[in-house]
């Protein structure tokens, strides 16, 4: 009787491990296709877009584990177009000790507020670690330029960020992570956030 309840209890367990990984690695899949940015005014969260760029996207989040991205000034901020920053040297020519990346355009999305894009140089495939947040729709990127992601919580912050090309004292990214390597709290938060996308 008591091998009988055992065997039961084990496939019970078996069987609430079937229903409950997948969810649970779903669930973390989704977080590793998302970043945290944390500025002087808050935390922005933003979506990864891996189906449009997953080179882009492969670079920065392997920078972004790296924390290469900690620290970093926003170089170019221009009022009503974008904040650029991902340029370790501060004055938009520098990048990562990574090759730089093929351009991956598409037509399937636009620049809308708060699509990031890979910053380049007249060269389509000069992309590197730079990039940039879209304050207000940009259409004429559309098609040119690669887009990685997208804010889906606190443009507000991103709003604040200091203007001018460069500006003076310039605001800096605070620290960013993947939100899968992310403290507990953060994690939930970010799936909330996820959830209310949906």
């Amino acid at each position: 009787m008591m091998l009988h309840r055992a065997v039961l209890i084990l496939a019970g367990l078996a069987l609430a491990m079937a229903v409950t990984l997948p969810h649970a690695a779903s669930a973390a899949d989704a977080l590793d296709n998302v970043l945290l940015l944390d500025l002087k005014d808050g935390r922005v969260t933003i979506l990864l877009r891996p189906d449009l760029a997953p080179k882009h996207v492969e670079r920065v989040k392997q920078l972004t584990r790296e924390g290469f991205y900690d620290g970093i000034v926003f170089h170019r901020v221009i009022p009503g177009f974008m904040a650029q920053t991902g340029d370790p040297t501060g004055t938009g020519t520098g990048g990562s000790q990574y090759p730089d990346l093929p351009a991956e355009f598409s037509n399937s999305a636009t620049f809308e507020r708060g699509t990031i894009g890979a910053a380049r140089s007249n060269d389509p495939n000069s992309a590197n670690s730079q990039f940039f947040i879209d304050f207000a729709p940009a259409p004429f990127l559309n098609g040119k330029y690669t887009i990685w992601g997208q804010v889906v919580d606190g443009m507000n912050a991103v709003d604040k960020i200091k203007p001018g090309e460069p500006p003076r004292n310039p605001d800096k990214i605070v620290k960013m992570q993947v939100a899968s390597d992310a403290d507990e709290a953060s994690k939930q938060a970010a799936t909330a956030i996820l959830k209310a996308q949906q």
